[in-house]
């Protein structure tokens, strides 16, 4: 309900009410988006709740297979291709992950929640091609009357901290609208101009902080085996940039080459 509203001020600070018009009169592109907006919610209600359960390692693990599942269907979905190291790199998360996995001694229900409807989240983005801002308007408003429902039951049950919990907590419940739009912005944006398989590849700095905020932070426990599995999820992550890196050099190189060159 926050995210629609700060939404609805950046269109009309903006003056973009007129690319949702498209959006909502397009049959296609109105589907994919009230199916990425399932995907979303069922995204944030599961994180929400690994966080306040004490379990947002384990939501760390969710977002460190969500690349693999992005890259899969970047290659399954939109026939993408991955360089050799990329294939590396994607071979060692994969290790990692069956690891983790394992350590956990039971299926991991909350990791492959959100790792598997934020990976299809991605792709439904990626085939839409929408303007970030109004195709996320078009998602919150989908949510929207479903998200006021719950709040109403809530609150005549007395079950809801907005207002109850005093002006403090009913201030960070409104920040938490910016707080999820700012970076899910950033996500369409990226979704739209990059493939989707570097797309899942680099959102692993995700993982990383969530688990470095659940072990330093909130001090959840972590096994040898835990350990051992996050450290080659880092390998992974270690050839990834430096292939990153190199490519970059080389498309700028390129480039630097073919200007020089007379007609």
């Amino acid at each position: 309900m926050w995210s629609l509203v700060l939404l609805g001020l950046v269109l009309l600070a903006t003056r973009s009410w007129a690319d949702v018009v498209p959006l909502v009169r397009s049959g296609r592109t109105i589907s994919l988006l009230a199916i990425g907006a399932v995907f979303l919610a069922a995204n944030w209600g599961t994180y929400v709740y690994s966080v306040s359960t004490d379990q947002i390692v384990e939501a760390s693990l969710g977002y460190f297979i969500n690349p693999l599942v992005s890259v899969a269907l970047g290659i399954l979905v939109l026939k993408e291709r991955l360089r050799p190291a990329q294939w590396l790199a994607l071979a060692i998360a994969v290790i990692a992950v069956l690891e983790l996995t394992w350590s956990y001694g039971s299926i991991p229900w909350i990791g492959l929640v959100l790792g598997f409807s934020f990976g299809m989240y991605g792709l439904l983005k990626k085939m839409v091609g929408a303007k970030a801002v109004p195709a996320m308007a078009v998602e919150t408003a989908v949510l929207l009357p479903f998200a006021v429902t719950y709040l109403v039951v809530a609150e005549a049950s007395a079950r809801a901290a907005f207002i109850a919990g005093g002006p403090g907590l009913s201030i960070l419940l409104i920040l938490l609208g910016p707080v999820t739009v700012m970076p899910l912005l950033a996500f369409n944006g990226a979704a739209t101009r990059i493939p989707l398989s570097v797309l899942g590849l680099m959102q692993y700095l995700t993982p990383s902080f969530i688990f470095l905020i659940g072990v330093l932070w909130f001090h959840e426990a972590m096994t040898s085996s835990r350990w051992v599995g996050f450290a080659i999820i880092w390998v992974a992550l270690a050839v990834f940039a430096v292939d990153a890196v190199r490519s970059t050099r080389g498309e700028r190189r390129g480039s630097e080459l073919s200007v020089a060159e007379p007609d």
